[in-house]
């Protein structure tokens, strides 16, 4: 190859993008079919385009009567805010707390298949249903409030953080692992010299991005009685006091901004 382009001769070979499908017919086949089902679910879902035409006044009406932001109640969406952050921090450290175990015993290459297995399943079976869904089933339980929040908010908190910290320690070379367990070191021992070292950066990195996402789930879950302000949002809407409302937004979007600039901020000091 030097001594060709040395003589100005240029080289045959020639990149080429890969491809997933690398037959054109099949490719260009799969693509026409996806845009087929695209067009026909389009259709199929029966979208009635002259009710929407009649809702877009209806916007216009409601974005008029948010102008200008009403914050009178700045005690209620203070208090909302603070619920709000309390509920995201509470369920943040105890899912902290529960996805060390089940991380652990959620990770195929240091515990037996029977433990794994179970572990599996539980984070399958809570990362299954959305935070909505979570939040109702906890609200027809205990009731309307923050606790309902809190508990919705810690079992996403502790599927989440549980299912990276297994896949962290199951991407961990293997010539270390069975190394520690050449020592006659048993199964803490191992924890504490092999798995905690390594796995300890990442498994901070991604609690932190936890409590984030928790700021601003909290501020969703809310809407269907499970605290915070977004429970005080629901209210304002079902008054039609829009003003409010839009101050409401404006508090929630301050809010995540604040939490994404704590995050960024501890994120880079773990670094």
């Amino acid at each position: 190859m030097n001594m060709a382009v040395e003589r100005g001769i240029k080289p045959t070979q020639q990149w080429h993008r890969i491809r997933m499908v690398e037959n054109p017919l099949i490719r260009h086949s799969l693509a026409l079919l996806v845009l087929l089902y695209i067009l026909w679910s389009m259709i199929s879902i029966n979208i009635d385009w002259s009710r929407f035409l009649l809702g877009l006044p209806r916007a216009v009406n409601i974005v008029a009567r948010m102008l200008p932001p009403d914050f009178s109640r700045w005690e209620l969406l203070i208090r909302g805010m603070l619920e709000s952050v309390q509920m995201a921090l509470a369920a943040s450290f105890f899912g902290m707390i529960l996805a060390i175990p089940i991380g652990i015993c959620a990770s195929g290459n240091i515990v037996p298949k029977p433990i794994y297995l179970m572990a599996r399943a539980f984070i399958i079976l809570s990362r299954t249903f959305h935070e909505i869904i979570v939040a109702i089933f906890f609200v027809k339980i205990f009731g309307f409030g923050p606790i309902s929040g809190v508990l919705t908010l810690t079992v996403s908190s502790t599927c989440f953080i549980s299912k990276m910290l297994a896949e962290d320690i199951e991407n961990m070379p293997s010539g270390q692992i069975e190394a520690i367990r050449a020592t006659g070191a048993d199964f803490f021992k191992l924890l504490t010299y092999c798995i905690s070292p390594q796995a300890m950066p990442r498994y901070l990195g991604v609690s932190i991005y936890r409590l984030d996402a928790n700021i601003r789930h909290s501020t969703v879950i809310g809407i269907v009685g499970a605290g915070g302000i977004g429970q005080v949002l629901a209210a304002s809407f079902s008054r039609y006091d829009y003003d409010f409302s839009l101050a409401i937004l404006l508090a929630i979007i301050f809010l995540v901004f604040l939490g994404e600039f704590f995050s960024n901020w501890v994120r880079g000091r773990l670094r």
